[in-house]
């Protein structure tokens, strides 16, 4: 029997049955069981998540029980992964990724640039809040905690003119025909790892690790790995606006990314490329160069101001 560690959330849910699917193709004769974790980030409603805490509000909980050997695999959402994965554990595979963008959802504008001054649009993340506020500074900006269900449902019961969301979470749960715009990484970049799955096990258990690996989509594994050691190098969690999007094109890795103020106001942007062999090279190429462009001034300030606010 192996055993699926995952959060309770429809989306949480739907990842987590897609891999046990996954498996059990893979492997006719295993059995899979999914065990329902809550993480701090699902207790804590109330307060914006960059005041909860860093990255690994979603994921700690899971960890610790497949440490401590109450499951055998845990899949998350690779967006909400740390840079740094504890000792003892490793990322056994990484699917095929879903679209990794950005979407609008609204009731009154057909696109950003049709939504009217003063709108106002919903939004958890300091990433996607940033480069609203630097397209559309005209545009408030309303913090929306929530799984994604209760977020389009605020949509409505918050007077919201629209709510920025992850493509791929629409997509998985069939409400892709509520998506307004799909906003083009060229122009409003993505989470770090948005819309890929980690399928997390334990470094010593090559049982497991050889149930999962034929889960694992080679490009897409190349592309994450990039845009994780570009958030590794910059130490980035979910109080900083980082953003980072990797793809394969005509055998070369090309990346962008970028670091914001909270305000949108800077907002520092460079791409790379290369070989896939060197994807992770090129990740931390592309955060030494935003470094060095300004982005350390930026992530100074930011952890000044979340170490004044956790005090």
């Amino acid at each position: 029997m192996l055993r699926i560690g995952t959060r309770g959330s429809a989306l949480a849910l739907w990842q987590a049955e897609w891999v046990k699917q996954a498996l059990m193709q893979a492997s006719p004769d295993l059995q899979v069981a999914l065990s329902i974790i809550k993480t701090k980030g699902d207790k804590i409603l109330d307060v914006p998540l960059a005041q909860v805490g860093g990255k690994g509000l979603f994921v700690k909980e899971i960890e610790d029980r497949l440490l401590d050997g109450a499951i055998d695999v845990a899949v998350h959402s690779m967006k909400d992964m740390p840079a740094q994965i504890p000792p003892g554990l490793c990322i056994g595979a990484i699917p095929a990724r879903e679209a990794p963008f950005d979407v609008l959802v609204s009731n009154t504008a057909m696109s950003l640039t049709d939504m009217p001054s003063n709108g106002r649009i919903g939004t958890s993340s300091l990433r996607r809040a940033a480069q609203l506020k630097h397209l559309r500074p005209d545009i408030e900006v309303v913090s929306l905690r929530g799984n994604l269900d209760t977020r389009i449902r605020k949509l409505t019961t918050e007077n919201l003119d629209g709510i920025l969301v992850a493509a791929a979470g629409m997509i998985r749960l069939g409400m892709a025909d509520r998506i307004t715009e799909r906003l083009d990484p060229v122009r409003f970049l993505p989470a770090i790892g948005q819309g890929a799955l980690a399928i997390e096990i334990r470094a010593d258990d090559p049982q497991t690790r050889a149930c999962v690996e034929p889960l694992n989509d080679p490009a897409s594994q190349i592309c994450v790995l990039a845009e994780r050691a570009f958030l590794d190098r910059l130490e980035g969690g979910c109080q900083v606006p980082i953003a980072g999007h990797a793809r394969i094109v005509a055998d070369q890795v090309h990346m962008d990314g970028l670091v914001a103020s909270l305000d949108g106001k800077t907002l520092i942007r460079r791409s790379v490329s290369g070989p896939p062999e060197q994807a992770e090279a090129l990740g931390v190429q592309l955060a030494e160069t935003l470094l060095a462009n300004g982005a350390d001034v930026i992530l100074k300030e930011l952890k000044a101001h979340a170490d004044a606010q956790q005090r």
